[in-house]
């Protein structure tokens, strides 16, 4: 039996009724988004005055060895035989690790609580309609943006300026659970870190990743393992680029911020030559176009060269007025820094960068983050 092509409700409408039904359609969307966030809120709220009250009851209970497991034991078997697993003993624990983690933001929580009363209080009912969609507060605001799930997750990094680091990130780039543990696991604070001054770094924990000038953008290496390419398996420049565009998403996170894709093999000529930009991006942030040349081997300053002239072109004849001067990187899987610096101005807007099929070792790159900050130290 064929099977039927599914309808989309808006092709069989009017013109003036398929835009009434698109407008209902993103407001039922929103809407749905909205309660999903405030349902995250609310549970990350609850577990965080759960923990509090788990630790002020150890604090004026009896102080004796195994007092406190006893107390949660207990407390996890009444719970959980009324309102299920997600109270768990484990989960209990966690959110009295939870507690005294983020007690520091005591402050926040108070003011977020006053913030909220006041607003409900000074709404008419046709304030109240017109923000019925809206979260009560800006979520930079509320003391926890993101899902208890996530926090979970952070609670088991102990450095304190890479948990703000990741917790700013997936607020702001709307991380899910899994695209927060492969940021970590491909090690993007290590490596960013690696590319910033002492007080660069500590704008890492306070602000997350800012781009205000083209050095924020970055990092090294870059790490392409959901590209499913081997190390040892033989590919070309021209795999690796149907690779990136076949996973261009996971490749523009990867990126970083305010990456635009526009074009693949762009081409231009001169007179009667031809010549091609393997991939085209622009950056809303830095307001500029960012050129990517695909090098499978190691680095040559015919490489380095070529790419100067794809961004002498983009600058003369592509960039339109009000934007910034184009960057270039050559993407390598190996780079000759003599090379480059010696083939290079130091204020050029051209950089090799590095690429790897594999995730990084965290241990290895945070030796090398120790050997830096001494190296940077002794200067």
């Amino acid at each position: 039996m064929k099977r039927r092509k599914q309808t989309n409700p808006a092709d069989i409408l009017p013109d003036h009724e398929a835009a009434l039904y698109e407008r209902i359609r993103e407001l039922v969307i929103a809407a749905r988004q909205t309660v999903a966030r405030g349902v995250d809120l609310v549970q990350v709220s609850t577990n965080y005055q759960i923990g509090r009250h788990i630790v002020e009851h150890e604090q004026r209970g009896e102080v004796r060895a195994g007092y406190g497991k006893e107390v949660i034991k207990n407390l996890a078997g009444r719970l959980t035989c009324e309102f299920g697993q997600g109270f768990s003993l484990s989960n209990l624990k966690l959110m009295r690790q939870f507690f005294l983690q983020f007690r520091d933001r005591e402050d926040q929580i108070g003011q977020t609580k006053s913030g909220q009363l006041e607003k409900q209080k000074s709404q008419t009912v046709s304030g109240q309609l017109q923000k019925s969609i809206e979260l009560p507060l800006p979520m930079e605001k509320y003391p926890f943006t993101l899902s208890w799930s996530h926090y979970v997750f952070l609670l088991g990094i102990k450095n304190l300026d890479e948990r703000s680091f990741y917790e700013i990130e997936a607020t702001g780039q709307n991380w899910t659970l899994r695209e927060l543990r492969r940021q970590f696991d491909s090690s993007l604070y290590e490596r960013l870190v690696l590319s910033r001054d002492k007080e660069g770094i500590r704008r890492l924990a306070r602000e997350g990743q800012t781009v205000s000038r083209p050095k924020d953008l970055l990092k090294e290496p870059l790490v392409l393992e959901f590209l499913g390419l081997s190390e040892q398996t033989r590919y070309t420049e021209s795999d690796l680029e149907t690779a990136i565009i076949n996973q261009i998403e996971r490749f523009l996170l990867e990126l970083g911020k305010g990456f635009l894709f526009e074009a693949r093999q762009k081409r231009f000529s001169f007179d009667e030559d031809h010549f091609f930009v393997d991939l085209v991006f622009f950056n809303r942030l830095l307001r500029c176009y960012v050129l990517i040349d695909l090098k499978i081997g190691k680095v040559a300053h015919q490489d380095l060269g070529q790419m100067q002239m794809y961004v002498n072109y983009f600058d003369r004849f592509v960039k339109m007025e009000g934007e910034n001067a184009t960057i270039g990187i050559v993407l390598c899987k190996k780079k000759h820094e003599a090379l480059v610096e010696i083939t290079l101005p130091k204020d050029a807007n051209i950089h090799a960068r590095e690429y790897q099929l594999y995730l990084p070792s965290k241990e290895e790159l945070q030796r090398k983050l120790v050997e830096w900050t001494a190296e940077a130290d002794g200067k």
